[in-house]
């Protein structure tokens, strides 16, 4: 089967329920949520609560870009103990140095979280912030691990990015992350974590460009460089991002944050063919993001309209590949 054929039956898996999360048994599930809660216990012997990373961050005239993030342990930064090594903290320090404006970063993100978390989490953000600019969610893991359908999933993740978006933000999502690579977690188990965590994700993205915003695939991106160095990447728990992997996690969504704010240069804007970026209907493009490390997928136009005979256009970028923008003297 070609890769094209491959990804059109991922995402449909995704889109409508099917695949890895409904069909493989309750029995996996319950190895997978017991590897979960093991985790759990061991972090609560190293980090009490995730850091407090709200605040003011970066400097120059104007006001303050209003940056809020929701999500789960991984947006709270659950693994490391310095605010500034969150990924929160470190995409509003990215965003302040491009934009040359202070950045104030509001985080109501809860470690446990899963995606019907998420209203209540945007009933707070947007109490706090009611005109936000800029929007991050991270959120899937704990979904896959409490069972819950990509369908049903995804629907609350819409539902929110299309309250931030009426609010007047520009929201990233960054995609579930790669369960597979979770060293507690043996085969057969780690090979399907991978799968359920790809099919979520891919969902993930359509719902998401749909709702007018912006996605960042997390899984392969991070999934190879954490089987590759796991004492590095991991925290203490060795379930959490360490403060490399945190850093590497946000050097994969800031690009993507600069270029909602319109703060990336023009001639990044377009995909390049010779990186196997370009526009696609949006269910081939997330299941194509969905193993692509890095990539970014949101809506666009082909000859005026958003929609074509299969769906949404979507465009497929890999902008961490490009070298961050130098802002002007």
């Amino acid at each position: 089967m070609t890769r094209a054929g491959r990804a059109r039956r991922l995402a449909a898996a995704a889109a409508y329920g099917g695949g890895g999360l409904t069909v493989l048994g309750a029995s996996l599930y319950g190895l997978l949520a017991g590897e979960a809660k093991l985790a759990e216990r061991a972090i609560l012997g190293h980090f009490a609560e995730p850091p407090d990373a709200n605040g003011r961050y970066g400097d120059g005239p104007g006001e303050p870009v209003a940056f809020v993030v929701l999500g789960d342990s991984t947006a709270c930064g659950l693994g490391v103990a310095d605010p500034d090594e969150t990924p929160a903290a470190l995409v509003a320090s990215g965003v302040s140095a491009v934009a040359e404006r202070p950045v104030r970063l509001t985080n109501v993100a809860v470690s446990g979280a899963v995606s019907r978390d998420l209203h209540e989490q945007c009933d707070r953000a947007l109490a706090a912030v009611p005109a936000p600019d800029l929007a991050l969610i991270l959120i899937g893991a704990n979904d896959v691990t409490h069972r819950v359908k990509p369908a049903a999933s995804v629907r609350h993740l819409d539902r929110t990015v299309r309250r931030l978006r009426e609010a007047g933000a520009e929201v990233v999502v960054g995609t579930c992350p790669d369960l597979g690579t979770i060293e507690p977690i043996a085969q057969p188990l780690r090979w399907l974590a991978r799968r359920w965590s790809r099919q979520l994700a891919a969902a993930q993205t359509i719902a998401v460009v749909e709702a007018g915003a912006r996605t960042v695939a997390l899984a392969d991106l991070l999934g190879r460089a954490f089987a590759g160095n796991p004492k590095e990447m991991f925290s203490l728990d060795r379930f959490h991002p360490s403060a490399r992997g945190y850093a590497d996690a946000a050097a994969a969504i800031l690009p993507s944050a600069c270029a909602a704010l319109g703060l990336w240069p023009e001639a990044e804007t377009l995909p390049d063919v010779r990186r196997g970026e370009g526009v696609l209907p949006v269910y081939l493009a997330a299941a194509e993001a969905a193993e692509e490390p890095g990539a970014e997928v949101a809506g666009t136009q082909v000859a005026g309209r958003e929609r074509g005979p299969r769906g949404r256009w979507a465009t497929l970028m890999r902008r961490e590949k490009n070298a961050q923008p130098v802002p002007d003297s």
